[in-house]
């Protein structure tokens, strides 16, 4: 089952208190104070992990608690810090305040970590109390409590490409033939109903992941059909295929929609380098004219069959050099970000 957003409850480890002590020394008069402080509690972590696609285990259990720190003890022995909880999470996982929305962080690389919740304080020995004028403290303080919240779990899947269409499209039957992918295909609408992620491997080493999410339909902008509750899985994806099937009754018109629902959705999705595939060549008549379409901004244009494979080079090869200019503009934005004062 694929689950990409669960809540969890988290909260980090108590602080362990502070001991109230005196050293008592063979030799050494009025030893004084020695009384040492609380360890400190342990924090609760994400951690991305290359190994997980799903949120699914965060649906069976909600609430994480961290180790406690012990406490201090005498001769200025320090109680031993809580360990650590660390939750894993796919790559693409972003955390966020259940309660007031802000964001606490994302995980997009693996062994990336986060802490989400911070072990309290271990409280102060009365050694720490001694003064001039204070000789014999018995003032200790007890531990911190740990930070207590609500984590909303949100993922996003990372991608190269991300396929676009209306329902029965041809985007699962275009995933199937290029990856070792296996999603639902069927001749009816909406037969995909999760995200499905393949890689598709290409001559010289190289090799491109595609996002796969169910059929977008006029209206997905306000929660119509299944596509809106997926769409966030296609705002990492270096670059759009946007899907039109040749046998459509009005190819332009569905390009356009799908546009539009895009705009709708994300200013930032609006603006994500596309390309535009024609598929299903493999249904037109011998001898018929291709259907042609335009769109302002579009990277190139390729007819392509799923089917009889015929055009999938073209198209693999035109989404890789979009995928690597795409890639190149994010380093100079990032290296212009850097060095701007």
């Amino acid at each position: 089952m694929f689950v990409d957003r669960a809540i969890i409850q988290v909260s980090g480890g108590i602080g362990g208190s502070g001991s109230e002590a005196f050293r008592r020394e063979k030799g050494v008069p009025r030893g004084g104070p020695a009384g040492g402080d609380g360890g400190k509690g342990g924090d609760v972590l994400l951690e991305a992990d290359d190994q997980l696609s799903t949120l699914l285990d965060y649906s069976y259990r909600q609430h994480y608690k961290a180790d406690r720190g012990m406490h201090g003890e005498g001769g200025n022995r320090t109680g031993r810090s809580g360990e650590d909880l660390t939750l894993r999470v796919p790559p693409g996982t972003l955390a966020y305040d259940a309660d007031s929305g802000e964001l606490l962080g994302e995980l997009l690389g693996h062994g990336e970590c986060l802490v989400i919740a911070e072990g309290g304080r271990g409280g102060r020995g009365n050694a720490r109390f001694k003064s001039s004028t204070h000789q014999a403290p018995r003032e200790w303080e007890p531990g911190k409590e740990g930070v207590e919240r609500r984590v909303r779990l949100e993922l996003k899947l990372i991608a190269d490409v991300g396929l676009v269409g209306e329902p029965n499209a041809g985007k699962s039957t275009l995933l199937a033939s290029l990856t070792s992918a296996r999603p639902k295909v069927a001749d009816y609408p909406f037969t995909t109903l999760e995200p499905n992620l393949g890689v598709v491997e290409l001559s010289d080493f190289r090799s491109l992941v595609v996002a796969d999410i169910p059929g977008i339909i006029e209206g997905a902008h306000v929660g119509k059909g299944l596509g809106h509750q997926f769409l966030r899985h296609i705002e990492r994806t270096r670059v759009l295929l946007l899907i039109v099937p040749v046998d459509s009754a009005d190819p332009q018109s569905e390009l356009d929609r799908l546009r539009e629902e895009l705009a709708a959705y994300s200013a930032e999705l609006s603006s994500t380098p596309f390309c535009v595939g024609l598929s299903k060549t493999d249904l037109l008549r011998p001898g018929a004219s291709l259907t042609k379409v335009t769109a302002d901004k579009a990277l190139r244009f390729i007819y392509f069959s799923s089917v009889t494979r015929e055009g999938l080079e073209e198209l693999l090869e035109g989404l890789w050099e979009a995928s690597q200019t795409a890639k190149k503009s994010e380093a100079d934005d990032h290296e212009e970000e850097w060095w701007s004062p």
